[in-house]
C-alpha cells in the first residue's frame, strides 16, 4: 500500500493527459539506490526534491521545494545566492512530514504545488528529454517527459547546483 500522495501525483498527471512510466520497487532513499531500480533511466535523469527553509532579505521565513538532478550535489551557497536568501537550511524530517502530509524524506515528489510550496528546478534537470522521480513513496517512481513536468508544475527555473 502506497502513501496517498502517489495517487495524487498520478491523478495530477492524468488530469493533464500526461503519459508516464510507473515503477513499483523496493524502498529507496538515495538517488544511487533509485537508479538501480528504474529500468531505462540513468541517475542523471533522476529529479530529486529537497525542501528547504529560507529566510529572505526582509527576514520572512518560508519553505521552498528545490528540484535537482540525481547525479549532482546541492550547492547551498549557489542556491542561497540565486534565491537572494539571508539564510537557508534543509527542512527537518518532522517538517517534511508535516508539510507533505506524511511523505518520508526520500519519497517526496518534485511537485511543490501539491503541498502549496513554491518550486524551483535546476536547468540541468530539464536538459534531459525524460526525468524520473519518487512519486510520494520510497517504493514508487514515475518517469515523464521533462517538458510535461514543466507544463504540469510550472516551476521557476533557477541554478541551484554546480555543474
Amino acid at each position: 500500500m502506497y502513501h496517498p500522495t502517489v495517487d495524487r501525483v498520478k491523478n495530477l498527471l492524468a488530469s493533464h493527459q500526461i503519459e508516464f512510466d510507473f515503477f513499483d520497487h523496493e524502498p529507496v532513499r538515495t538517488s544511487e539506490e533509485a537508479a538501480k531500480v528504474r529500468t531505462g533511466y540513468s541517475i542523471n535523469q533522476g529529479a530529486k526534491a529537497l525542501i528547504v527553509k529560507v529566510t529572505g532579505r526582509v527576514g520572512v521565513e518560508t519553505y521552498l521545494m528545490l528540484v535537482l538532478p540525481g547525479d549532482k550535489r546541492f550547492d547551498s551557497k549557489l542556491a542561497k545566492s540565486s534565491l537572494e536568501a539571508k539564510a537557508m537550511r534543509f527542512a527537518t524530517e518532522a517538517e517534511v512530514s508535516s508539510l507533505t502530509q506524511g511523505v518520508q524524506v526520500g519519497g517526496v515528489p518534485p511537485f511543490g504545488s501539491l503541498f502549496s510550496l513554491p518550486t524551483f528546478v535546476d536547468p540541468l534537470v530539464l536538459a534531459n528529454e525524460k526525468i524520473v522521480f519518487n512519486a510520494g513513496d520510497r517504493c514508487a517512481s514515475i518517469g515523464i517527459a521533462s517538458q510535461d513536468y514543466l507544463k504540469v508544475e510550472n516551476p521557476t527555473v533557477l541554478a541551484i547546483v554546480s555543474d
